[in-house]
């Protein structure tokens, strides 16, 4: 479940972004702004807002829905895609990487309380996935769920044959029944969770499927399609995004690495748990620092045709190891992001908003429940 609760309006929502400041967003920008990448955002759409003035390509609707690629009925696809790209000239959000360019996706969000395994051929969202495949997007971010069918599983494996780099959102039930979640629970598919502002795992963020962390609470998002008002909320939703934007910036400042290199040196400089573990079911191989590539010039991008994940998969599963207790307050220390290599910079990074079965929305004093199928 995602909240959002009321922000502030766009002319100082920068303000409450409080985990650039950690992860040294104006120094990386010194360096890199993720000048010549273009992500491929698969979501509700996104409209063209003042953050996103100039980055936003033509895009590709795959509803019935009137308005195109660039009418967002939610307001989710256009969060995401300024919490990537947005400027940094205080018209709203700042993205991570604010000269990357956005290349919209529509498709729409299933309703209901399930989705199961289909062996249907069609499936608009394996649709957008080869969409973004045949594109100059180098990234594709999903902060959505869908439903596994055949068709999206050949789409991904044609993307990731295509040489691209997928972000997909965990969900917001790891509290609950904390299901496999897709396309995140693909295997070469990385699926990013979420973590505080006080350096844990959120409670929330589903876990066992879980490559990667960042941050994921008290984010600010647009409350709704009116687009008038910020809201903050906390998902995992907003920690892909988050992600997304951190890829951008490593692979702009490395075009001629491949997507395994990028996702390989940004597995190696995560902040791992505070007991020192490599990986845990709930943190993943750790929280995003692009600022380790870009600042500190660390991560070896090593082989550029063997995906890291996939690699993985021939040592004994990280799923296996022990889960260890909860994350609010009892959890074991694999479930921290280790302090001790915050230094001067702060916490490394924290929750990030995202996607959830409810999303509950409180503005202008009304109260609103949106049920959507995303993470």
């Amino acid at each position: 479940m995602a909240w959002l609760a009321p922000a502030a309006v766009a002319g100082d929502i920068s303000e409450r972004q409080w985990y650039l400041g950690p992860m040294k967003a104006e120094e990386m920008w010194q360096i890199s702004r993720g000048e010549g990448i273009t992500v491929a955002v698969i979501d509700s759409g996104v409209t063209s807002t003042g953050a996103l003035e100039g980055r936003l390509l033509p895009g590709v609707d795959f509803t019935d829905r009137p308005g195109g690629a660039t009418k967002d009925y939610t307001g989710h696809g256009t969060s995401m895609a300024e919490l990537i790209a947005g400027a940094d000239s205080g018209a709203g959000i700042r993205g991570l990487a604010p000269s990357a360019n956005i290349l919209p996706l529509r498709v729409s969000i299933t309703l209901g309380e399930e989705i199961e395994w289909s062996n249907s051929d069609e499936d608009p969202v394996a649709d957008a996935v080869r969409v973004a495949a045949d594109s100059d997007a180098r990234i594709i971010s999903m902060s959505i769920s869908a439903a596994p069918t055949r068709a999206l599983d050949s789409a991904i494996e044609y993307a990731v044959d295509k040489g691209k780099l997928i972000f997909a959102s965990t969900g917001n039930n790891g509290d609950k029944d904390n299901n496999p979640e897709f396309p995140a629970s693909y295997a070469d598919v990385v699926g990013v969770g979420a973590v505080t502002q006080q350096n844990r795992v959120a409670q929330y963020s589903q876990h066992g499927h879980t490559d990667l962390t960042a941050p994921g609470s008290d984010i600010p998002n647009w409350c709704d399609a009116n687009f008038t008002r910020y809201c903050t909320g906390n998902g995992t939703s907003n920690a892909t995004a988050i992600a997304s934007g951190s890829a951008a910036l490593i692979w702009s400042r490395h075009p001629d690495w491949t997507a395994n290199q990028v996702l390989r040196v940004m597995m190696e400089t995560a902040s791992k748990a505070a007991d020192g573990s490599d990986y845990t079911t709930k943190l993943g191989y750790g929280t995003v620092r692009p600022r380790k590539v870009l600042l500190d010039g660390e991560g070896d991008p090593g082989d550029p045709d063997q995906h890291p994940l996939l690699k993985q998969e021939e040592s004994p599963s990280p799923s296996a190891q022990p889960e260890g207790g909860s994350s609010d307050g009892d959890e074991s220390p694999s479930e921290r992001v280790k302090v001790a290599d915050q230094g001067e910079d702060g916490p490394p990074t924290g929750l990030l908003v995202g996607s959830g079965v409810a999303v509950v929305l409180l503005a202008a004093g009304v109260i609103g429940f949106l049920v959507l199928r995303r993470r």
